[in-house]
């Protein structure tokens, strides 16, 4: 099998795709409620599908790196939630345990917590080998950073 271009891009884009079904299904099958720092690295795999698209219609020579920056993007945030998650540092406030409450009655924060459906983001709730789905996100958008690369590189077929 002679790894086209095309055939590159089809693959970075079909795994973008089975890391984003396979957060949904988590969540929809799994009931496992994504926090916000889940949520923000589905976006990058969504572009990058879509960069894909387009990257086989255009036959674009920059697309392909496009995509790769959208693969880093989501191993990125998945580096920084795995962090948050390890208490290697804090993640954003909205999300995680540190932050004080005030300026807020009692009942009302009850009501509050009790009427949303929240994860924290410093909490790990499901893991594989001892690595959380951050951590598996951010080694899969590696490795589709590095097939979007080699599509990069490839010339156009």
């Amino acid at each position: 099998m002679r790894l086209t271009r095309t055939f590159l891009i089809l693959l970075a884009a079909a795994g973008s795709l089975a890391l984003l079904l396979g957060a949904f299904g988590f969540q929809v099958l799994g009931g496992l409620t994504p926090c916000k720092l889940c949520i923000w690295q589905r976006w990058p795999h969504a572009a990058a599908v879509v960069i894909a698209g387009a990257a086989i219609a255009t036959r674009s020579a920059f697309l392909p790196w496009l995509g790769a920056i959208a693969a880093l993007t989501s191993g990125a945030i998945g580096v920084y939630h795995t962090g948050v998650e390890r208490a290697w540092w804090q993640g954003p406030t909205s999300c995680t345990s540190s932050a004080p409450v005030t300026g807020i009655s009692a009942d009302d924060l009850l009501n509050q917590i009790m009427s949303a459906e929240i994860h924290r983001c410093d909490e790990v709730v499901w893991q594989l080998m001892g690595l959380s789905m951050a951590s598996w996100n951010a080694i899969a958008s590696v490795v589709l950073a590095a097939i979007w690369v080699a599509a990069a590189r490839k010339s156009h077929g």
